[in-house]
């Protein structure tokens, strides 16, 4: 059983994202699968993160309101952190959950569209976020291939569980992500025996391509669209699919959609069209009813999708639990 490490409070800072901001669905996306690497309440959320290979636990309150937002954001650390480090993990932040992001025109451009409309007044204010980098990323979408749900979560527990740092701070037991380079004595093997399948190849070689440089996030993210794809694609593992996902959620790119999977056909299809998700539309009708938000294709996918999500906490969908097989 690998050691607690504890936490203790070292930091209080409050950021003031542009508004309106909506804490509670930016922090909290019902549709990403449980990692035991954070845990949610309303107006609170607590996260482990390894920044600058020092596991950290962060806690991110509600301390505003839509209109004036302010994010109070507690950073527990063993020991004392250097403003420098601080500095850049706020940096960090804001740019992962999008504190900066102008919403003003996408809203202006929907506010009478007959589907976005009535969303968007739901959850104005809400930004798409995450708290990984683009190594941690990719972890999890190679857990995420092929697999149930279920069985996601699964592997990703496993995971973090074997190579990450349990961390404990404000009363919350979590996980932190491994630090790049920590799988280099870990073999093939040692990850198959997880039980991760085909997946223990490209962890591995992903693992093995960060620690050797070969890939810069931060100066990724300076690079046009097409160069980030070239980049990306470099990477063993890493196809089209997985780097449409990566070019929203990462890279910020909100027009972006040029892929829809098998199973997201189903529901864009029962969503757009009320179509029985066993007799889904074509995915190119799906993509040419999609363009309809031009240059904010996938921020409005966002939107739509994590409504339905949303509605799934609070009633039961039957037809997409179908789907999902948690």
């Amino acid at each position: 059983m690998k050691k607690l490490v504890k936490l203790i409070l070292q930091n209080s800072i409050d950021v003031n994202p542009l508004t309106p901001f909506l804490f509670d669905p930016t922090f909290h996306k019902p549709d990403h699968f449980t990692t035991g690497d954070n845990y949610w309440e309303k107006g609170i959320k607590w996260q482990s993160w390894n920044w600058q290979n020092t596991p950290v636990g962060i806690k991110f309150i509600d301390s505003g309101t839509v209109k004036n937002p302010v994010v109070k954001i507690e950073i527990y650390a063993k020991n004392k952190l250097s403003d420098e480090f601080v500095e850049s993990l706020i940096a960090e932040i804001k740019y992962l959950y999008n504190f900066e992001l102008d919403l003003t025109d996408f809203y202006n451009t929907f506010k009478n569209d007959d589907f976005l409309k009535q969303i968007i007044q739901k959850w104005k204010g809400m930004r798409p976020g995450h708290p990984s980098c683009l190594y941690e990323y990719l972890i999890v979408g190679m857990v995420l291939q092929n697999a149930s749900v279920r069985r996601s979560v699964q592997m990703f527990k496993v995971l973090l569980e074997n190579y990450g740092t349990n961390v404990e701070f404000d009363g919350k037991n979590l996980w932190s992500f491994w630090t790049v380079g920590d799988l280099s004595n870990v073999s093939e093997q040692d990850l198959r025996d997880l039980k991760v399948g085909y997946r223990a190849k490209s962890i591995k070689k992903l693992d093995e391509y960060f620690s050797k440089g070969l890939i810069n996030e931060t100066e990724l993210r300076k690079k046009d669209r097409e160069t980030q794809q070239q980049e990306l694609l470099k990477i063993y593992g890493v196809g089209p699919a997985t780097v449409w996902y990566l070019l929203f959620d990462v890279f910020h790119h909100w027009d972006f959609f040029n892929h829809i999977s098998p199973w997201e056909q189903k529901i864009y299809s029962k969503l757009f069209f009320d179509t029985d998700t066993t007799a889904p539309v074509s995915v190119e009708k799906l993509f040419k009813y999609i363009e309809r938000f031009r240059k904010y294709k996938h921020l409005a996918i966002h939107y739509i999708w994590e409504d339905l999500w949303w509605k799934r906490v609070n009633k039961n969908i039957e037809w997409l639990e179908k789907e999902i097989r948690l």
